[in-house]
């Protein structure tokens, strides 16, 4: 009778250990994801969408370079130098700001989606030497996106291509040619009701004829770059096909077919969207800092607890680490947070000291948050006459327990 009492009550526990799955998390790997395909056949434009979607890191040469340079970084300097003189960018240094952004906090804790890599260009690295850089990252890709698309098809598409001098914005034949257009708009309308009222009729004449005057003076804008004219895109897909495609084939037979996902290129982006994300709904979206500005102290943990609620009646919860910096302790620091710089990660609230430590802790919380933390710090002060041994007996304990002296 006991027996059987014990084995119901062991069916109602709560065998969910909340710090082991907490750890868990924070010691597995982001989602990576890699989009392959022949030259623009949609890979930059997916994988953006994907990386906004999926709160992953975009990555991609142009991107990189442009992020460097904003930040002014030391290859963000050597690109403005370069660019100051009229020379291009190697692709050497182009690669090496690639790996660098791979490698770094942000990527490690979100994850990426790489386009653009391998390149066609083996200035640098040939590419099978790319692929095999892939091949050894630290964070390989978990995905395989492969864009297929005919050779005929994808030229006519990228020769349809203009862009707007301005804003750099490009179009594709269906958002600028008036005939293809018009023939768009004629099959909408014979989905429309036949039957409409008068007023509305006026209204959308009106309307026409006033996008119709924005479209010409929008048309006389647009330029066709060089690499867009026909005889340039299929040298572009012959150099591809010849140089780059067999080794890309190789790669996707070595990966696991669950996780090579193939798309149709002759569709839009926001259709390619929806079909990989149909192909793979089981991907968790990354988790990432949510940020908060209090400024009564009183009220800090009150307000948080409800602020942009996970889901109905359930509230943030205090962390461990209280109202201690996570950034300032695991330096070795026990510094009291600013309300002002308050975050939620995993149900739990976070006060950070400085914006300094606010910053660095939404790229990247993982190792602020692994055990043993919060392991409050150790100070060990050794005091005594001369040549006591003061030295000796520090660089003994320090370390004993890895500590600095």
């Amino acid at each position: 009778m006991a027996s059987q009492e014990e084995k119901q009550a062991q069916s109602f526990a709560d065998i969910f250990d909340e710090d082991e799955a907490e750890k868990s998390f924070l010691l597995s790997k982001p989602t990576c994801l890699i989009i392959l395909g022949k030259p623009g056949s949609g890979k930059k434009t997916l994988a953006r969408k994907l990386a906004q979607i999926w709160k992953c890191i975009f990555i991609e040469a142009l991107e990189v370079i442009q992020m460097n340079i904003h930040e002014e970084t030391e290859y963000g300097l050597k690109c403005q130098e370069l660019l100051f003189k009229g020379q291009s960018i190697s692709e050497e240094l182009v690669t090496e700001m690639i790996l660098k952004k791979i490698e770094s906090p942000e990527v490690a804790h979100f994850g990426y989606v790489l386009s653009g890599f391998p390149s066609l260009s083996e200035e640098y690295m040939t590419v099978s030497q790319q692929i095999e850089k892939i091949k050894n990252l630290k964070l390989k890709p978990d995905f395989v996106i492969n864009i297929k698309c005919s050779d005929y098809d994808l030229c006519q598409r990228i020769s349809g291509q203009r862009q707007h001098p301005d804003s750099g914005q490009v179009y594709q034949r269906n958002q600028w040619d008036p005939k293809v257009i018009e023939k768009h708009k004629k099959e909408k309308d014979q989905y429309e009701e036949e039957n409409e009222e008068e007023e509305d009729e006026e209204q959308e004449e009106e309307e026409t004829a006033e996008d119709a005057l924005t479209m010409s003076e929008f048309l006389d804008q647009l330029v066709q770059r060089p690499e867009d004219i026909l005889e340039n895109a299929e040298e572009r897909v012959g150099i591809y096909k010849d140089i780059m495609l067999h080794p890309l084939e190789d790669l996707m037979a070595e990966q696991d077919c669950q996780y090579l996902i193939e798309l149709d290129g002759n569709q839009q982006p926001d259709d390619l969207f929806v079909a990989k994300n149909r192909a793979y709904v089981a991907s968790d979206k990354n988790y990432i800092c949510c940020y908060c500005c209090f400024n009564k102290q009183d009220e800090l943990f009150r307000v948080l607890s409800s602020y942009k609620l996970i889901a109905h009646r359930y509230r943030w919860r205090r962390s461990r680490w209280g109202q201690a910096c996570p950034v300032a302790l695991k330096e070795g620091d026990i510094v009291m947070g600013n309300p002002d710089l308050a975050v939620s990660f995993l149900g739990k609230m976070y006060i950070l000291s400085s914006p300094e430590a606010l910053k660095t802790f939404m790229l990247n919380p993982r190792p602020y948050l692994l055990p043993p933390m919060p392991l409050p710090p150790c100070k060990v002060l050794v005091f005594g006459p001369p040549f006591s041994g003061r030295t000796t007996i520090c660089n003994l304990i320090a370390h004993k327990y890895k500590g600095k002296v």
